[in-house]
């Protein structure tokens, strides 16, 4: 194996024996050469890829697609039906919560155990102890049996082992997504200074932003299968319309992705299927689509058909920053109102207000809607958004009995994703479009 090559995947399969009743397994244990009392199930098949030394690859896939086997069989908790897996290094891995622990020990006493169990010697974790404590951060706990310890605490002693094991190749399976937002960032920081030292990470997550902003490349798994690998932003793309994607139309897309890949031996020699980075367009999701949509008590109004558009009409749904789109929806009266206004309103995943309009102020509305009329309501805006998810209100106003009151309106009538970009500068929820200088001065 080359010495730039942490890790080489060929062809890692891994096969269950699922069985119908516990006593077929006693029936195959005698008739072996005989007959099969169980099912073959891949959980894994055909995975080939490359690690390279300070290189960071992540894996997505719908639930159920084959992420955390892959990783088992790698640390080699589980072993492999077929194919190799060839690893030049040491190898951390946080691959479940508190996964290497006892919890009747105390945390001083499992980082001892779990420091041994990934390669390190007594003497060199006496050496690393008091620094291991102090990222880890948990204080008096640390003297305490882990089985009280929360999922956050699991987690920062974990990771605090593991990386200070200074380890070639460490694993992480959804791991970060525990503890609070503090420790979250300070673990980042500390996987890119390892990182920098040459040490490559393999990474799980349902998290998109993560993926594209830590890793160099990415790789797609469904069904066991290594569907594709290449440009983060593109692979988390594919994998979106995948995931939002109805069940009668699951084959389709997975279909369409393999026939925009084309082999590429380019990367690690490894053969991958690559899908090459193009420039990002606007699409539609059909599966994506609010579970949380809250209609208000229709009071002579109705909406209907929200939706985003191109400025060229075309509905979407996954927007690109800086474009500008539509957000319409229809409106139809059912009996005369008055002093009539529409609106809009984006909020994000945490119900966050960030921003929204009307059609009028409150002192020019339209002043009477006859029964029958119908209205296509259009707001026009740029997307300043930065990337992640959002969710858009509809809402029509009147006034009954001398007081502004909702006709009707719908809550979180539909959800929207910005897609995330190459190189971002603006932090927060929305761009301000902040431009800056930089003076020398004595």
């Amino acid at each position: 194996m080359c010495s730039d090559i942490v890790l080489k995947v060929d062809n890692l399969g891994k096969c269950f024996q699922i069985y119908k009743k516990p006593h077929d397994r006693l029936l195959q244990s005698l008739f072996r050469d005989k007959k099969k009392y169980y099912k073959e199930f891949w959980s894994v098949r055909n995975v080939s890829f490359n690690l390279k030394r300070g290189e960071t690859v992540g894996i997505v896939g719908r639930n159920g697609s084959g992420k955390t086997t892959l990783l088992q069989l790698i640390c080699g908790t589980l072993f492999f039906t077929e194919g190799a897996c060839n690893v030049n290094g040491r190898v951390a891995a946080l691959l479940a919560l508190g996964a290497g622990f006892n919890p009747e020990y105390s945390g001083e006493e499992n980082i001892y155990l779990y420091a041994s169990v990934l390669g390190l010697s007594e003497q060199e974790i006496k050496k690393k102890y008091n620094s291991i404590c102090e990222f880890a951060d948990i204080g008096k706990f640390i003297s305490q049996p882990v089985k009280k310890y929360s999922s956050g605490m699991y987690m920062r002693l974990a990771f605090a082992v593991a990386i200070h094991v200074e380890p070639d190749i460490l694993i992480v399976d959804e791991a970060l997504a525990v503890g609070d937002e503090a420790f979250q960032r300070k673990c980042y920081a500390r996987l890119e200074e390892l990182k920098k030292s040459g040490m490559a990470l393999l990474f799980v997550s349902h998290s998109a932003s993560s993926i594209i902003n830590l890793c160099d490349r990415a790789l797609l798994l469904e069904k066991g299968e290594l569907l594709a690998s290449g440009n983060p932003k593109t692979i988390i793309a594919a994998y979106h319309k995948l995931l939002f994607s109805s069940s009668d139309k699951v084959d389709s897309v997975i279909q369409d992705i393999r026939k925009g890949l084309d082999l590429d031996e380019s990367i690690d020699n490894d053969n991958n299927r690559k899908i090459e980075p193009t420039k990002q367009k606007s699409y539609f999701i059909e599966g994506m689509q609010s579970k949380s949509i809250v209609y208000y008590e229709s009071k002579g109004a109705e909406i209907t058909e929200p939706s985003i558009t191109t400025l060229q009409g075309k509905r979407v749904n996954v927007l690109c920053k800086g474009e500008k789109y539509n957000y319409t929806y229809k409106v139809v009266f059912k009996q005369d109102c008055f002093r009539v206004r529409f609106g809009m309103l984006i909020k994000t995943v945490t119900g966050i207000e960030v921003g929204g309009s009307a059609t009028s102020s409150i002192q020019s509305p339209i002043e009477t809607v006859q029964n029958g009329s119908q209205y296509n309501v259009i707001f026009s805006f740029v997307c300043r958004l930065n990337p992640g998810v959002y969710f858009l209100n509809a809402g029509v106003k009147g006034v009954e009995d001398t007081e502004e009151t909702y006709l009707h309106r719908i809550l979180d009538a539909i959800m929207i994703r910005v897609m995330p970009e190459d190189e971002q500068q603006s932090t927060g929820i929305v761009d301000l479009e902040v431009k800056t200088k930089l003076k020398i001065t004595n």
